[in-house]
């Protein structure tokens, strides 16, 4: 539901039939996704100490780390959501954007960007949600900011016209909404917020960073390389950018149960972890690979079935249309090494080792993206940019996998 909220504000976009409409809000979301990730990886901190307290049974303990992350991670996402706003002219331009799509760009960020603090205090207390075993609680969040979306999208940007203004105040108050409802959840259902307290910063800050850190580095590699492949993509034209805005949008939607799991599966490594049974961590980690691999199979087939009523609906053009069915089609089937990286980073994270998934990401975006970018557009063109971003995903995530296995295994060994 989360995901659902870009995406329905990019497809009622394209009812207007206008791919520079598209490809402006699909070039603002790949900037906007940046500091999303460091948001992500600071949750990522705060959930992996949140558990593991729940696990020795410290619930106490577990309060007071979950107010201090959400308090860093408000205050750094307004510094980074103020940061982009005052460059977002200057972000878009070298992302490749020009003339029109440079105006609708700028215009989106202008009024998304400032409530990025928000959604960040929304994700926050659903991951907390989660982390306390909550998981009914922790979707409703989520739910209630893709409800939003469902009834604003429609109005404002189709009935009433508004177009990209209408999809960013929808955006906004659907991340305000999901905001609230993780703050009453959190405190009234749980009391797992309690007064920020100096002490508390200086106590919990550094175990805190030594995770959240880590795992922003880790996020960030993924806007980096998104970025890589936008700017190639850009070369093509409006019709390929817009193609490739629907590409991220739908990778995000259809592969949401994923994405979903490696939030979930960092949980319950965690409190396994430190409650010292490592033969329930390879478990998880074992069960968490067989639902990528049955999801993707079956998202797969769906998208290839479905390709033609997709490109369609949202009302591409013949460059963009080639993007989208090379991922439907071909590049989908590569997402089980992608959630494999996913499960491979949840398990570096919360066993200690998350400088592990830094390194691993970074393997995927910034040492292969780009060769493989520019080798593949060059000999395929757009559709390249694509296959180029599934074969990156197969070859770290198999090396990912690999890794953790062998250090679950270590750990067992350990404990015996």
């Amino acid at each position: 539901f989360t995901f659902l909220v870009d995406f329905l504000a990019l497809w009622w976009i394209s009812q207007l039939r206008d791919e520079a409409m598209i490809a402006a809000v699909g070039i603002a979301a790949t900037i906007q996704f940046a500091a999303m990730s460091i948001a992500i990886g600071m949750m990522i901190g705060a959930v992996a100490l949140v558990s593991r307290a729940i696990g020795m049974g410290e619930r106490a303990r577990a309060r007071r780390i979950a107010t201090v992350g959400i308090v860093l991670m408000v205050a750094v996402q307004a510094f980074v959501a103020a940061l982009l706003w005052t460059f977002r002219r200057e972000i878009l331009m070298a992302t490749g954007a020009e003339g029109e799509v440079l105006d609708l760009g700028a215009r989106f960020l202008t009024i998304t960007l400032p409530s990025m603090p928000v959604i960040a205090t929304g994700i926050a207390c659903s991951a907390i949600l989660r982390a306390v075993g909550d998981a009914w609680r922790s979707m409703a969040v989520t739910m209630v900011a893709g409800g939003i979306a469902v009834v604003l999208d429609p109005v404002l940007i189709y009935l009433l016209g508004w177009g990209v203004t209408g999809a960013a105040l929808s955006i906004a108050l659907a991340r305000f909404a999901m905001m609230v409802a993780g703050l009453w959840f959190a405190i009234r259902s749980h009391d797992m917020l309690a007064a920020p307290a100096r002490e508390d910063i200086v106590t919990f800050f550094r175990p805190y960073a030594a995770i959240a850190l880590p795992a922003i580095a880790t996020q960030l590699s993924t806007p980096f390389g998104n970025w890589i492949l936008t700017r190639e993509i850009a070369a093509h034209g409006e019709s390929a950018v817009a193609g490739w805005g629907v590409v991220m949008r739908l990778t995000i939607l259809a592969f949401g149960g994923i994405f979903a799991l490696s939030g979930t599966i960092g949980g319950i490594i965690g409190q396994n972890h430190g409650a010292r049974r490592p033969d329930r961590v390879a478990e998880a980690y074992w069960a968490a690979l067989k639902f990528c691999a049955a999801y993707t199979a079956v998202t797969w087939a769906l998208m290839a079935a479905l390709s033609g009523p997709i490109i369609t609906s949202f009302g591409l053009s013949a460059e963009g249309a080639a993007v989208v069915r090379s991922f439907t089609r071909i590049a989908a089937g590569a997402f089980v090494f992608t959630g494999a990286l996913f499960v491979a980073n949840a398990t570096f994270n919360n066993l200690g080792r998350p400088l592990w998934s830094t390194a691993a990401n970074w393997f995927r975006d910034g040492v292969l993206m780009f060769p493989l970018g520019f080798a593949l557009a060059a000999a395929f063109g757009a559709e390249g940019i694509v296959w180029a971003n599934a074969l990156a995903n197969v070859i770290a995530g198999t090396v990912a996998a690999w890794l953790a296995r062998r250090y679950i295994l270590k750990l067992t060994r350990a404990m015996d």
